[in-house]
């Protein structure tokens, strides 16, 4: 038996959704319109309180499309120094954009306003000039962290004074909002463009959506085409997305609180810590004498497939795939390793 923690990207459709997808209504997308990318789009805008949304196949190519649409080319656009945009989309902001990424060092785990104040520069003409700021919620990198409604806002608030408009990489919002029992509309309403993500914890096989103002989205049709995110029939994949957001939005918390069971089951053990998850993700530090990388490894051997962070830290989320009894299984494993 194969319990696989790597992420919640490793989800498969269930059977429910699998029939939602193959009795889609569909059309051309880029001809005419797929009714039902249509109906998906306009149910994303509502929830997030915006204009218009737009579906992608992925939410690199719609952070990297916020990027495009939000930034200038040959200037700075800043960042947590752990955001995704920095470290898993394949330097596309310099690559597609023409932007340079300012890593902002957060003192506390994830950037705060304080943080972002202090990263950017004194006007000068020998330095770049910032065109962006994107924040992360829930923060990957951080464990799975929520910025709060309230952090949220001090940051957008100093972006603002700034004259710098906000990308939010939601790709987890839908985790965050949960978690926190914040509306996703007011988590939204700090930025200019929100991206959110179908194929993580909502479970379906493909797709993301950006969300924006409704002339700003009309150009990041254009964007999308230009990046080759053009579908035509793929209202199948967005009745996926849609089936994730009626039906596996709300029990995200089931995921939550395994995170909690596993973390609170491997806390310890063998010296190792786990930082405390706020949602579905769950870091574990390990003590000198162990490797994470040869630890992920033996753990594979006995049906537990989990991330290796880096050398001392190990990445495990939960989701829709795994159950209660899964999850204490792999914790109880990963307990007798780490106590050997």
């Amino acid at each position: 038996m194969r319990i696989d923690l790597r992420s919640d990207t490793v989800t498969l459709p269930t059977e429910a959704m699998r029939l939602a997808m193959a009795g889609a209504e569909v059309g051309d997308d880029v001809l005419d319109g797929d009714p039902t990318v249509r109906r998906l789009e306009a149910t994303v805008a509502g929830l997030l309180g915006k204009e218009r949304a737009l579906f992608f196949p992925s939410g690199t190519m719609a952070n990297q499309a916020a990027v495009w649409l939000l930034s200038r080319p040959g200037t700075e656009i800043l960042l947590d120094a752990g955001a995704h945009i920095i470290h898993y989309e394949g330097a596309g902001a310099a690559a597609l954009a023409g932007v340079q990424v300012r890593p902002v060092a957060p003192r506390d785990g994830m950037m705060d306003a304080d943080d972002l104040r202090g990263a950017i520069r004194a006007a000068s003409p020998h330095v770049p000039v910032a065109s962006l700021v994107c924040v992360e919620n829930t923060h990957n990198g951080a464990g799975g962290r929520v910025t709060s409604l309230d952090a949220l806002r001090s940051i957008c608030s100093v972006a603002d004074e700034f004259g710098l408009p906000v990308h939010l990489d939601g790709a987890r919002l839908w985790n965050a909002s949960v978690a926190s029992g914040t509306p996703l509309r007011d988590f939204a309403t700090c930025a200019e463009t929100v991206m959110v993500s179908f194929s993580k914890g909502l479970g379906a096989p493909v797709g993301a959506a950006l969300a924006g103002p409704a002339e700003l989205m009309s150009e990041g049709w254009r964007v999308r085409k230009r990046f080759g995110g053009g579908m035509r029939q793929s209202g199948i994949l967005a009745a996926g997305a849609l089936f994730g957001i009626e039906h596996h939005f709300t029990r995200l918390r089931e995921d939550h609180q395994r995170a909690q069971e596993f973390a609170s089951l491997i806390d310890g053990a063998g010296g190792a810590r786990v930082v405390p998850p706020d949602t579905n993700i769950v870091m574990l530090d390990l003590p000198a004498r162990l490797n994470a990388f040869s630890l992920v490894e033996q753990a594979a051997k006995a049906g537990i497939l989990l991330t290796p962070w880096s050398a001392a830290r190990i990445r495990a989320v939960t989701h829709l795939g795994v159950g209660p009894g899964e999850v204490a299984e792999a914790a109880h494993t990963i307990v007798r390793m780490l106590e050997t």
